[in-house]
């Protein structure tokens, strides 16, 4: 009877032991390249790149982090507590040097905004220009 229960819990588990596995190879390779190579992009950036590349090639990963990651976004919001919390311990810091801050984040917002409007009319052109394309855009 217990024995049921434990394969149970263990059924349960193995997926999310597995996405983390996983997002921690990637994470750790690109650790080991930022560090090889001396790049200024911290090293889990570099592994979610090459996760979503291999996803973008290869998808059988897919279905087994799927389920483990929805449930991640979920509570993305908790991952801001930290940056909270570092906000409120820079607070003086921060105090003397906001212009920068300010002028950085505007800067940053408008560039973030303009490269998704160019890139989504580029992608909406391709997908007008496609064949099979309707009047409405729509590929049949």
């Amino acid at each position: 009877m217990g024995e049921g229960r434990n394969r149970a819990t263990y059924d349960a588990t193995a997926p999310m032991l597995q996405t983390f596995a996983i997002l921690l190879v990637f994470q750790s390779v690109g650790e080991v390249i930022s560090y090889a190579l001396h790049l200024p992009v911290p090293g889990p950036v570099l592994g979610m790149i090459l996760l979503f590349g291999w996803l973008v090639f290869d998808d059988r990963l897919l279905p087994i982090i799927q389920g483990t990651t929805s449930e991640l976004l979920k509570h993305l919001s908790l991952l801001f507590v930290p940056a909270g919390v570092g906000i409120m311990v820079h607070a003086n810091r921060i105090e003397g040097e906001w212009m920068p801050i300010l002028v950085a984040l505007v800067i940053s917002t408008w560039l973030a905004i303009a490269t998704t409007a160019v890139v989504t009319r580029v992608l909406m052109r391709k997908r007008t220009n496609a064949p099979g394309a309707d009047a409405k855009g729509e590929q049949a």
